[in-house]
C-alpha cells in the first residue's frame, strides 16, 4: 500500500476578469481551509490552484498591453496570498472571429509571471480546426523556449483541442459556471500497484484490477472533496483519474510492471487502452482529460525510452487515439521552425476532431540544443533526456 498524492485541487473561479484582490484572498482561504481537512485525512496535497475563465473572452476589449498589466496585478495578488498556479484559459482562436494578433499578447503575458498559465483552443468539435491560427501558436512555443529560462515558459502553455472547461490540470485548466472544487491525482502509484499482480498481456484482467484500484485508493478522494464543496459552497466539478506520473514515480515503469515488454514495443497501444477503460469504468463523477497521460520529461522510464528511440513522437499520438491527452512535455531541437511546429500541432488538433475527444499539446524546444543532444533542465518538476 501506498500514500496516494493528491497533485492538485483546483478552484474554479466564477467571477470574470479582471478578479479583484478581495476576491483572490477569499479563494486562497478556502483553498488553504480544504488543503488542511485533506492533509488531516491522511492525504498529501501537493498543489492548489486556481482556474479561471477565458481571459480574453473577459478583457475582450482591452488592448495587448492593459492584458499583460493586468497580469502583472493578478501575479502580484497570487504571491501575496501564496497561490503558486492560475489558469487563465484559451484564448478561443478556432472560432472564425477571433483576431489572431490578440495571440501574441500570451507570450508577453506569460514571462515574468511565474504563476500564470495560458493557453489556445485550435479547434472544436463544433468548429473543427482553425488552421491559420497553428503558426501564431507556434511562435508563442518559440517565444517562450527563448524569452523565458531555459525555455520552462513552455511548462505554462499549451495548445488545445475540444478541450472542455472543468478539468483541474494544467496548463489546459479553464472555468465555466458556478466557483467549483475538482481534482487531480499523481495517480501513477495506483496503477503501478495494479498492475503488479498480472503475469502478461491479459488486456481483461488490467482493465479490472485497474478499474478496482481506483474504486479502492481514488473513490475517498473524491468522496472527500465532494463533502468539502459542499462545505464551502462550492459545485464539485469531478475528479480527473488520469494516472499523472512525477519523475521515478512513473506511468511508464508501472506499464512495465505486467510484463508486457517495454514501452514503445508492441502492445503498447493495446495495454494504454485497457488501462484508460479502467479509468472510465469507476463510476464516479470525472471531469478533464479522464485517460492515460505520458508526459516525456515528466516521467523518469518514459525519458528513457525516449532516450533509447523506443519511443517517438509520432508513437505517443497514436496512443493518444486511444488513451492519451496529446503530446505532452515533449522535448524538441532549439532550431525547430514555427511551421514544423505548427503541422506537429495540426496533426493533433486532427486527432482530437475526428475522433472527438480532448487532446492538448505541451511542447519544449530546447535552446540551444541539437537533435541526439541532452536536455540540461534544473526544474524540479522535470527530468531529462536526449532530444
Amino acid at each position: 500500500m501506498f500514500t496516494l498524492p493528491i497533485r492538485t485541487i483546483t478552484f474554479g473561479v466564477a467571477e470574470p476578469h479582471p478578479l479583484p484582490g478581495g476576491l483572490v484572498e477569499e479563494m486562497a482561504a478556502v483553498a488553504r481551509r480544504v488543503e488542511t481537512a485533506c492533509r488531516d485525512a491522511g492525504y498529501l496535497v501537493q498543489t492548489t490552484r486556481l482556474s479561471t475563465r477565458p481571459v480574453f473572452d473577459d478583457l475582450a476589449g482591452w488592448t495587448a498591453p492593459e492584458i499583460v498589466g493586468y497580469g502583472r496585478d493578478l501575479q502580484g495578488m497570487l504571491d501575496r496570498v501564496g497561490i503558486g498556479f492560475c489558469a487563465l484559459g484559451p484564448a478561443m482562436a478556432a472560432r472564425p472571429g477571433f483576431p489572431l494578433d490578440r495571440l501574441d499578447a500570451i507570450a508577453d503575458l506569460l514571462v515574468g509571471a511565474e504563476a500564470l498559465n495560458c493557453t489556445v483552443q485550435l479547434a472544436t468539435t463544433e468548429l473543427g480546426i482553425r488552421v491559420c491560427a497553428a503558426g501564431p501558436v507556434a511562435r508563442i512555443m518559440r517565444r517562450l523556449a527563448h524569452e523565458t529560462d531555459q525555455g520552462l515558459g513552455n511548462f505554462r502553455f499549451a495548445m488545445l483541442a475540444c478541450v472542455d472547461p472543468g478539468g483541474p490540470f494544467f496548463p489546459a485548466a479553464y472555468h465555466h459556471g458556478p466557483a467549483s472544487i475538482s481534482v487531480g491525482l499523481q495517480g501513477a502509484g495506483i496503477v503501478a500497484e495494479a498492475l503488479g499482480a498480472i503475469d502478461g498481456l491479459d488486456l481483461a484482467a488490467i482493465t479490472d484490477r485497474v478499474r478496482q484500484a481506483l474504486i479502492t485508493h481514488a473513490a475517498p478522494v473524491a468522496h472527500l472533496l465532494e463533502r468539502l464543496a459542499a462545505e464551502s459552497g462550492l459545485r464539485f466539478g469531478g475528479i480527473d483519474l488520469s494516472p499523472a506520473p512525477a519523475g521515478e514515480d512513473s506511468i511508464a515503469a508501472a506499464m512495465e510492471r505486467c510484463g508486457a515488454g517495454g514501452v514503445g514495443g508492441y502492445g503498447t497501444l493495446s495495454l494504454g487502452a485497457a488501462i484508460t477503460a479502467g479509468l472510465c469504468g469507476t463510476g464516479l463523477l470525472t471531469c478533464g482529460y479522464n485517460g492515460l497521460m505520458l508526459p516525456v520529461l515528466e516521467d523518469a522510464t518514459l525519458a528513457r525510452r525516449w532516450q533509447e528511440r523506443l519511443v517517438t513522437g509520432q508513437q505517443l499520438l497514436a496512443y493518444s487515439a486511444v488513451c492519451g491527452t496529446g503530446l505532452d512535455t515533449v522535448p524538441l531541437p532549439g532550431d525547430v521552425s514555427d511551421d514544423e511546429i505548427a503541422r506537429l500541432l495540426l496533426d493533433v488538433a486532427t486527432l482530437a476532431v475526428r475522433l472527438e475527444k480532448p487532446l492538448s499539446a505541451r511542447l519544449f524546444p530546447v535552446p540551444g540544443k541539437r537533435v541526439g543532444e541532452c536536455t540540461t533542465f534544473t526544474s524540479p518538476y522535470l527530468v531529462n533526456t536526449c532530444i
